[in-house]
């Protein structure tokens, strides 16, 4: 069985967008997740989100054999994040899927941090790309249960299903 990436960036994209819209509802008091981290020295909410969308077009456009982009845009704000996770992911529908299809031997490279990445495309997509870009989206997840938003693995995965109220943890 062999699973293309696109559809696999695609679907989590969406899953962003619905945590996006849980989150937003659950934002009163003034509360500003925006600049909240789990802790001081990583990247807020909002550049979490950022980067999240951006990890799917830094996979899929060289995957691709195309350039890669980024839709970040100047608005912090609800509507600004959900405007770039939107062209996300309508550049990525637009990808043919024959292009992932295709065999590409060549070596993708990228900047990951301080390091230079260098690797052949499925090892760019399975020890790379996909791990940055699910880093990412759970720190979404992971900041908005900290800042007590409800949401649950069926808000992140789009899979599971647990009552409202549910707890692994039993008092």
């Amino acid at each position: 069985m062999k699973i293309n990436p696109k559809d696999v960036f695609l679907h989590y994209l969406k899953q962003l967008q619905h945590l996006l819209t849980v989150i937003e509802s659950h934002q009163q008091g003034g509360l500003d997740i925006f600049a909240s981290s789990l802790q001081a020295d990583m990247l807020p909410f909002a550049q979490q989100v950022r980067t999240t969308a951006n990890f799917a077009l830094r996979a899929c456009c060289p995957l691709a054999n195309l350039p890669v982009l980024s839709f970040d845009n100047d608005q912090l704000n609800w509507q600004g994040l959900g405007l770039q996770i939107s062209q996300t992911i309508a550049h990525i529908q637009q990808i043919d899927d024959a292009a992932f299809n295709s065999q590409n031997a060549s070596l993708l490279s990228e900047k990951a941090g301080f390091s230079d990445v260098l690797l052949p495309a499925d090892e760019f997509l399975s020890l790379y790309t996909l791990p940055n870009f699910f880093f990412h989206l759970s720190m979404v997840y992971a900041i908005a249960r900290q800042q007590g938003v409800p949401v649950s693995k069926g808000d992140f995965d789009g899979i599971h299903d647990y009552p409202v109220g549910f707890s692994f943890v039993s008092e």
